[in-house]
């Protein structure tokens, strides 16, 4: 009785702009028992959101049947935000000397806010269903939908992969054949139970789990300048520059500094040189093209930014993550690697910055372009 509801949630994700969806069961996945490991040997780093746990002492993302009992499957919904900008690694002599904003935060729209909006929309169409379809197994009045877009008590590639929407790559994305792994998740918990022979019938026909296409291919692993990704499908977040430049807070460790290059928040390098991006589309989603400004800014009027400006330039955007103190250090730092000695003065001016953070990495910048080659 529910071969084709698998078919009509897909053309509801369809109807509201996603560009992949497929549906998960509730299990206690292989991937999900290494987390557990990951958390206790330290390589979150100082995201201690991830060490939240459930009454029973089990990490809340890796706990979805404790958290969330009455959930039977995860729609997983997937929409490109790929656009037109060269790569971060395609750097023209020009931008050499200006920063490097991960391609999904040039967005004009937060992509938190443009996914939960499009995931209510399915919503909204289900529970219509709900209201002239019979033979539901729970009944209208027992159904329920519960959406995230990252602040779920699950681990989204995990039921990406088993949804089909795409396989873990060894840099940990979730990468589609067709589309790459420049992929935006949101999920979808729901009390809707399906057999597996609902899952693979009619439009609904992908592998289920996603088949691994990375083969031999070690690109992501070898281009990391900081070596984060510590073995296949394994990172040490402590290393990352996206969490250096986004997450870590105060001073940088000296051995990762230079290896941050030019990235003053996030960083695509592992996505940049990964094959299945070479013909990845464009996007549709108009929320998701570049803001002004954004893409190879200016890494001196990043530097200077003040908090009134920092709030009016970033208003809505997930920057805003990095603090206006996190965004400088990081501008500060890309200032030093760059080897260009323009930015001397004003980093010595930035050496005396009321923000200790600011003025520690300018001096340490300051150090490092003294001891460039002319």
């Amino acid at each position: 009785m529910f071969s084709d509801l698998p078919t009509r949630i897909k053309q509801c994700a369809r109807d509201a702009g996603f560009d992949l969806c497929g549906i998960a069961p509730v299990r206690d996945f292989a991937e999900l028992q290494v987390f557990p490991a990951w958390i206790a040997d330290g390589k979150h780093g100082e995201m201690k959101y991830m060490e939240a746990r459930v009454e029973a002492g089990e990490l809340r993302r890796a706990s979805l049947a404790r958290v969330a009992p009455w959930a039977r499957s995860v729609i997983v919904c997937a929409i490109n935000y790929n656009t037109a900008h060269p790569y971060s690694t395609q750097v023209q002599p020009e931008e050499a000397g200006r920063g490097w904003i991960s391609r999904y935060a040039w967005a004009r729209e937060d992509y938190h806010d443009a996914v939960l909006r499009r995931l209510r929309q399915v919503e909204d169409e289900l529970r219509e269903l709900t209201d002239t379809t019979g033979n539901w197994p729970l009944g209208t009045g027992n159904l329920h939908f519960r959406s995230y877009v990252d602040t779920g008590p699950l681990i989204e590639r995990v039921y990406a992969k088993y949804a089909g929407i795409g396989w873990i790559g060894k840099n940990t994305c979730i990468i589609n054949q067709q589309l790459g792994s420049w992929l935006f998740l949101g999920v979808i918990l729901t009390s809707l139970d399906f057999t597996k022979d609902d899952l693979t019938e009619g439009d609904l026909t992908a592998d289920l789990p996603a088949p691994d296409r990375c083969g031999t291919c070690t690109r992501c692993i070898t281009a990391c300048p900081t070596q984060a990704i510590v073995a296949p499908g394994e990172l040490d977040a402590r290393l990352c520059i996206s969490y250096l430049t986004i997450e870590k807070r105060g001073e940088i460790p000296d051995n990762l500094r230079s290896g941050m290059g030019r990235h003053v928040f996030g960083c695509d390098i592992c996505q940049d040189v990964c094959p299945w991006n070479r013909k990845a589309p464009v996007t549709s989603a108009a929320e998701f093209e570049a803001r002004e400004g954004l893409v190879n800014p200016a890494l001196d009027w990043l530097a200077e930014m003040q908090q009134e400006e920092f709030r009016a330039v970033f208003r809505g955007s997930p920057i805003q993550r990095a603090k206006l103190s996190g965004l400088r250090r990081n501008a500060v730092i890309a200032m030093g690697n760059s080897g260009d000695k323009k930015f001397v003065p004003t980093l010595k001016k930035l050496c005396e910055d009321p923000d200790p953070v600011v003025a520690e990495h300018a001096r340490w910048a300051v150090e490092t372009l003294d001891s460039a080659p002319v």
